[in-house]
This record gives structure tokens, C-alpha cells and sequence, in this order.
């Protein structure tokens, strides 16, 4: 344990913490959220293929669309389904408003695309 002074107010602090670690890319703000690097410390597997429907889920909330993530859930769209989303099924097919969807497919979905891609094509 270790203790913290806030405001003049010592706080007890207990070691080590239980919560999961973030790793969060503050370069990324493109697209006025923060990108979240796909690690086993924020519950989902590396390869987006293994992805479950709520590692889908949770990544979009995690990433800053809370409000679009449940249309990935009512679709049922997994990891290797996300893997196979057109443009077209993003901004079509998940009946999300324009904006939302345009991010969420050019900087989250195209990009694991590509990443996963890359880390199989060898």
C-alpha cells in the first residue's frame, strides 16, 4: 500500500491494482476519438478473427461509438464477420447515421482489415 495526497488529503492507495490495463494510441485523433490497441490487458484476443460478438461490441464502445456498438450486436457480427464488412455493409447495412459509420469503417474496421491482412499473409 502506498499513500497519495490529493487536494491536502491523504488517500490510501492498495497495490497492486486489479483492474485491466489500457492501452490507448493518443496519437490517432483523426476521427475525434482515441484509437485502443488490441491486446489481451483490455479482454480481447490480438487477432480480431477470434473475436467474439461482445469483443465487437466492446471494442466500438471502448473506442468511443457506446451508441453504434448494439447495432454490431443486433447483426451478430463477430470478429471474422467484422473482417468481411464492406464500406457498403458499414454504412448500410448496420442503419447507423452517416458519420458514425464513415469513422467507424475508415479508421477501425478498414484498419484491423489490413493489420490482420498483414500479420497472415506471410
Amino acid at each position: 500500500m502506498s499513500n497519495i495526497l490529493l487536494e491536502g488529503v491523504f488517500a490510501e492507495v492498495k497495490e497492486p491494482c486489479s483492474l485491466p490495463m489500457l492501452s490507448v494510441d493518443m496519437e490517432n485523433k483523426e476521427n475525434g476519438s482515441v484509437g485502443v490497441k488490441n491486446s489481451m490487458e483490455n479482454g480481447r484476443p490480438p487477432d480480431p478473427a477470434d473475436w467474439a460478438v461482445m469483443d465487437v461490441v466492446n471494442y466500438f464502445r471502448t473506442v468511443g461509438f457506446e451508441e453504434q456498438a448494439s447495432a454490431f450486436q443486433e447483426q451478430e457480427i463477430d470478429g471474422k464477420s467484422l473482417l468481411l464488412m464492406t464500406r457498403n455493409d458499414v454504412l448500410t447495412g448496420l442503419q447507423l447515421k452517416l458519420g458514425p459509420a464513415l469513422k467507424i469503417y475508415e479508421y477501425h474496421v478498414k484498419p484491423l482489415q489490413t493489420k490482420h491482412l498483414r500479420n497472415n499473409s506471410s
